[in-house]
């Protein structure tokens, strides 16, 4: 199956750049290109991509405001926004994530890990590119500007999710793959597939990254600051 990207960046060099390198794989084409949020917006309507790679600071309709609408679309539900940044000055990737945005990437990443990350987010199994510790979305989520209180409602949906789902979900919050997750628990991988997938239709998530940030929001999972 071919991967469908949509490049939303409002620096028309980087734009080809990523174009060359995404046009150059096998199972992934470009479908589109726009150089605000508002364009990106429209364009994931025409196109339905599988992937946008979405840079966060753009004029007028910026990549945040552009995530959230994305996500807020119902025809777009099967549409995965990675947002690209830079970890050290983008305060605003907590947002995008809450927003709901599947994982962020530096744009000094190597091509592969470019790549990767779109396969990743095309398949929902992973949250953050390979460069990125497994600490480091709690790390952001410790910086809200809300000093991180449990939210109330997230903890009461919680409620819904049986014993096992809990313990999955709190695996998935630290970072770990199905595989991982699996070996932990001594279960078979598609056991735990199946019981992220009722996690998520509980909570309403529309992917890990959306669990990840439900598991620190309700304060089952601590985020950790070192």
């Amino acid at each position: 199956m071919t991967i469908r990207v949509l490049l939303a960046d409002d620096q028309a060099l980087l734009r080809s750049a990523f174009r060359v390198l995404v046009d150059s794989e096998p199972d992934m084409e470009v479908v589109g290109e726009a150089s605000d949020g508002a364009e990106a917006l429209r364009q994931a309507r025409e196109h339905g991509p599988d992937v946008v790679l979405m840079d966060i600071r753009m004029p007028g309709t910026d990549g945040l405001a552009a995530t959230r609408l994305i996500s807020a679309d119902p025809s777009l539900a099967q549409v995965r926004v990675v947002i690209l940044t830079t970890f050290e000055v983008d305060d605003y990737v907590v947002q995008a994530l809450r927003a709901g945005a599947s994982g962020f990437l530096g744009k000094g990443s190597e091509p592969e890990e470019l790549l990767n990350a779109i396969r990743v987010a095309a398949g929902g199994e992973a949250l953050l590119s390979p460069a990125a510790t497994k600490g480091l979305i709690a790390r952001f989520l410790a910086q809200g500007d809300d000093g991180h209180a449990p939210d109330p409602a997230r903890a009461e949906r919680l409620g819904a999710l049986t014993g096992r789902e809990r313990e999955v979900l709190v695996q998935v919050a630290g970072g770990h793959s199905n595989d991982e997750i699996a070996e932990r628990l001594e279960v078979s991988p598609l056991t735990v597939k199946t019981h992220v997938n009722r996690a998520m239709a509980k909570l309403g998530a529309r992917d890990r990254a959306q669990l990840v940030v439900i598991a620190y929001e309700s304060g089952l999972v601590r985020p950790r600051t070192d």
